[in-house]
């Protein structure tokens, strides 16, 4: 990479610039997220680097700053990455901070990043054995007649896809979740029309469904991005049935399966899934400043509790 200093530009383009054929930069999720910008920085012959990012206004002031859409987007690396941030001429973004959430896997964006929730994977290359409850739940609802399947979500039914929703909101509002999580019928629309989107299903005896998920292909490798399980079949654990299926469906297409991590380091489901896992890593981001003057005078008062940018800790 050159040692010149790169100059960023914001392009308002509803994130064109970034698109590739992996999920998190695709034109079905850049849609759902309401990306409204590229952020590209040039190269030259070394290449670029072009981010979806999501401007926003700063509440009680003319300033804006920019965060990644919601998953492991990165950004289109054309030869350019691993930029150290130092090296970069943020003045013409006229942003005041950026929040970067990176790819799961690398290539990264920059240098120095924060290292943040160990995630964990399913790696059809090495050796895999689920903890001996998992498998013992798993026949148990194998006998009972609970089955699992998945195909391309743009094959699935209108029937299929309902209930895939049904189940997830479910699940959201057992679990008292963010109104993040609460995701529209437009957004919804979006991801199940994706072609890089797998509908992962585990059936009650009954034909319902008792556990879904929709799977993304992004960057090599497969996420398990949304799902959850039915209230009337919670008692039977069927997604252990399902993380079984959505193991098989990443060995088919010869790719690890991302489980992601807890919503709290060390938390039940953080365990749950670094037993069922063969591979761990961490996840990335990048809190970039552009202008430290404006930042620092917007985040008085507001601390230094890790939140990024820390003047929307109290704004939201």
């Amino acid at each position: 990479m050159t040692t010149t200093q790169l100059r960023a530009v914001l392009v308002h383009d509803q994130g064109e610039s970034a698109l590739s054929d992996d999920y998190f930069r695709s034109p079905h999720h850049l849609r759902a997220e309401g990306v409204t910008h590229s952020l590209v920085i040039d190269g030259g012959a070394s290449g670029s680097l072009r981010l979806p990012l999501i401007v926003r206004l700063i509440e009680g002031t003319e300033h804006a700053d920019a965060v990644s859409p919601y998953g492991y987007p990165g950004g289109r690396v054309d030869g350019l990455n691993d930029v150290p941030k130092a090296a970069v001429d943020w003045c013409a973004t006229q942003l005041v901070s950026i929040f970067v959430r990176d790819r799961v896997t690398g290539p990264r964006c920059f240098t120095e990043g924060t290292a943040r929730n160990e995630v964990f994977f399913i790696d059809p290359r090495l050796p895999l054995e689920f903890r001996e409850m998992h498998r013992r739940h798993v026949r148990r609802n194998a006998r009972l007649g609970f089955v699992s399947s998945y195909l391309p979500v743009c094959e699935s039914s209108p029937e299929e896809r309902e209930g895939f929703k049904e189940v997830y909101r479910q699940t959201m509002v057992r679990d008292g979740a963010a109104s993040r999580y609460l995701f529209s019928d437009a957004y919804f629309d979006e991801l199940l029309s994706s072609p890089a989107a797998w509908l992962v299903t585990t059936r009650a005896p009954d034909g319902r469904e008792a556990s879904a998920a929709v799977c993304v292909h992004s960057d090599g490798v497969l996420h398990y991005y949304l799902g959850g399980t039915a209230d009337a079949y919670l008692a039977r654990s069927p997604s252990k049935n399902l993380f079984v299926a959505m193991s098989e469906l990443g060995a088919t297409l010869g790719v690890p399966l991302h489980l992601g991590g807890g919503m709290q380091p060390g938390d039940g489901l953080e365990e749950f899934k670094r037993g069922i896992s063969n591979m761990s890593s961490r996840l990335y981001t990048h809190e970039i400043i552009c202008k430290p003057e404006v930042y620092a005078r917007l985040s008085a008062g507001d601390g230094d509790g890790g939140f990024f940018p820390a003047y929307r800790a109290s704004r939201g």
